[in-house]
């Protein structure tokens, strides 16, 4: 088994402060209105740790790690 995290934002939750794009402009990016465009593939291993951080720092707990465990 190996895990493998993707990032996931509560759009209701957001308010489109941008903090987690400024921090994590590899995997999240704004829209014309300043809300995280999330990418849709898995978090890289070497991006992880940024990615956790993000997650816990969201003013409004809009963001989150999700596991997915997959069979080698």
């Amino acid at each position: 088994m190996s895990t493998h995290y993707r990032l996931e934002v509560d759009p209701i939750a957001c308010d489109g402060r941008g903090l987690c794009a400024e921090l994590l402009p590899e995997m999240i990016t704004l829209d014309d209105w300043g809300f995280p465009i999330v990418r849709t593939e898995e978090v890289p291993p070497g991006l992880l740790r940024q990615a956790r951080e993000v997650v816990r720092i969201c003013p409004l707990l809009a963001l989150r790690l999700e596991r997915r465990e997959q069979a080698t």
